[in-house]
């Protein structure tokens, strides 16, 4: 990714996002791992359940955005570091390597999950969980938008992500030789403030096309951007409801 991450932005809806992350966690069945590491930690709030669930396990959360490990570095009894998922590799294989959110940003991602596999330990646990909402509405406005002129020439190629169904991800997982469980689920968000699915997607989906714009054209994207998505999510008594499907997929090594 080459846009800047804002933490505290991301952080404005940090229990809807959180949950996906709690749900994933629920399936990981290890008893006591000695290293946990999560893979695209973000601020690291949610790295932190990590360590509360095993306290006697060294827990470490990476992140390919220094401003996010900055964030997440006031949180102590956790090791942080940047590292990208692509080429990461620790110094010996994980027992616990948790992914939330992160692997839809990498191209390709089925090829990578070869090598991730390769850092957990016999025994031992991988899980991860990707949005799998690129056709709603949140994406598809934004989408059509950056098509259009004036913007279309600052359009980032990270704009085109996908992920794909719990059965593929079981089956190459499966293939990997991992005892799988996969599924998906759609939250039903409850969203309040102005703009509120503005706000949510301008910290993660939105971020590139928003920081490749010039200063010029930045303002009227917004605008209009905020107006289609007003119009697709209205508000009901200060209230907007924002349905997001998520893909999990947990698996153990023999």
């Amino acid at each position: 990714m080459n846009h800047r991450w804002e933490p505290e932005r991301y952080l404005a809806y940090a229990d809807e996002r959180g949950r996906p992350f709690v749900d994933l966690l629920s399936r990981v069945a290890s008893p006591a791992p000695r290293t946990v590491v999560d893979l695209g930690c973000g601020p690291g709030n949610l790295t932190r359940l990590l360590a509360e669930r095993w306290p006697d396990a060294t827990v470490t959360g990476l992140d390919s955005s220094p401003e996010m490990i900055a964030k997440a570095g006031a949180i102590e009894g956790i090791e942080w570091g940047v590292a990208d998922a692509r080429d990461w590799t620790p110094a010996e294989p994980v027992d616990v390597l948790v992914s939330n959110a992160t692997l839809q940003w990498v191209p390709d991602h089925l090829s990578l999950l070869p090598r991730l596999v390769e850092q957990v330990a016999p025994g031992g646990w991988f899980a991860f969980q990707v949005p799998g909402n690129f056709d709603a509405p949140s994406h598809t406005i934004r989408a059509e938008l950056e098509e259009q002129a004036p913007y279309a020439e600052f359009a980032t190629a990270t704009s085109l992500r996908s992920t794909h169904d719990p059965a593929t991800y079981l089956g190459a997982l499966a293939g990997l030789g991992l005892e799988v469980d996969a599924w998906e689920t759609t939250y039903l968000h409850v969203l309040t403030g102005e703009d509120p699915v503005f706000t949510w997607v301008s910290s993660t989906s939105a971020g590139p096309i928003l920081a490749a714009l010039p200063d010029e054209l930045r303002g009227s994207f917004v605008d209009e951007l905020k107006t289609r998505l007003r119009a697709a999510y209205p508000a009901t008594d200060g209230r907007v409801l924002m349905p997001f499907r998520r893909v999990f997929a947990v698996g153990r090594k023999p």
